[in-house]
């Protein structure tokens, strides 16, 4: 079965592929193919996001609050080259939960990612039957329109002494797995080789006591 691309699928949820292609695409979400209807479903809600996000504000008490924990956290000098390259475009752990679904650790988690020249989009996902995580991921290289990041050496760690190593593919995709510690820390080479670094706290929910 053909998989599409992100890039496709963006096209798609944005109406800008041709008429035959949204036809085909139509009839393969339709033979039930689970990887593409996550990835059209992902999109779908963030283009909804978007055109929401504009009539949002969040609450003055709740920004207050946010605002003084940072900068208890002694992060803000830190991270602050960081937080000016690095923008976080859509996670799913920051959506409504749906009525009935769980309100503790999920197995699986999506993310976009604007750090430039790249726009990041990850899947976290807990491995059946084992303690570790499951990280696809796909680099668009935002500085040559339609062109991906292939080759493109990216380091996964836990934190905990475990790393692994992987290279993006043609397609600008990279599949890594890695002992699930709770958190992750995904690293590769910006455009002029600069290290650009996510940090994800708890990278799929806290984890059990039985896990730790």
């Amino acid at each position: 079965m053909k998989h599409f691309t992100t890039k496709e699928w963006i096209d798609f949820v944005n109406r800008t592929v041709s008429p035959r292609d949204q036809t085909e695409m139509e009839n393969h979400l339709k033979q039930g193919c689970r990887r593409c209807q996550e990835t059209a479903s992902m999109w779908q809600r963030v283009q909804k996001s978007a055109a929401a996000e504009k009539n949002y504000q969040p609450p003055a008490d709740s920004l207050r609050v946010v605002k003084a924990a940072f900068a208890a956290s002694g992060w803000q000098g830190q991270r602050k080259e960081s937080r000016s390259r690095i923008s976080v475009l859509f996670d799913s752990f920051l959506q409504p939960v749906v009525e009935g679904a769980r309100s503790a650790a999920t197995d699986s988690r999506q993310m976009l990612y604007r750090a430039d020249p790249f726009q990041i989009d990850l899947q976290i996902e807990a491995k059946p039957g084992s303690n570790d995580l499951l990280v696809t991921g796909q680099l668009l290289d935002l500085s040559n329109p339609g062109i991906v990041g292939k080759d493109v050496n990216v380091t996964l760690s836990n934190l905990c002494g475990h790393v692994v190593h992987a290279v993006s593919n043609q397609h600008g995709e990279f599949t890594c797995e890695i002992k699930n510690s709770g958190d992750l820390r995904i690293t590769f080479a910006g455009s002029r080789g600069e290290p650009i670094v996510i940090s994800l706290r708890d990278a799929l929910g806290r984890l059990s006591q039985d896990d730790k």
